[in-house]
């Protein structure tokens, strides 16, 4: 199930929220001081492309709450809304909810990445 799921998320949205991982990632390489970051949405992006079967445990320290309030002005919050946006969508019909449950994951997650750990 976690094959099929994977296979049609990746056509009805997931690459498309994964394109915007992976353009807040090149923004963020543009400094040096970004580049960890940026790395850290180019792996957040994989998760973005195939959700189904993992899970996302939160925990962190002071550096992850800096760096999470850092994201959550510059990327977090329009990550955030693009993944709630297509949550609310897909919700819209029986079938697609399993999917804006997945959009609903990755939205919590757009919001706080750091401190994040994908099981």
């Amino acid at each position: 199930m976690k094959l099929l799921g994977n296979i049609i998320w990746f056509v009805f949205g997931g690459f498309i929220s994964a394109i915007c991982w992976w353009i807040a990632g090149l923004l963020w390489c543009i400094t040096v001081v970004g580049i960890p970051v940026g790395v850290q949405c180019f792996k957040l992006s994989v998760l973005s492309l195939f959700p189904f079967g993992k899970e996302v445990k939160y925990e962190g320290g002071a550096v992850s709450f800096l760096l999470n309030v850092i994201w959550f002005l510059v990327s977090g919050l329009e990550l955030a809304l693009v993944n709630f946006f297509f949550g609310c969508l897909f919700c819209i019909t029986i079938v697609g909810i399993p999917f804006g449950k997945q959009f609903f994951k990755i939205a919590k997650l757009s919001l706080a990445p750091f401190g994040a750990k994908i099981e």
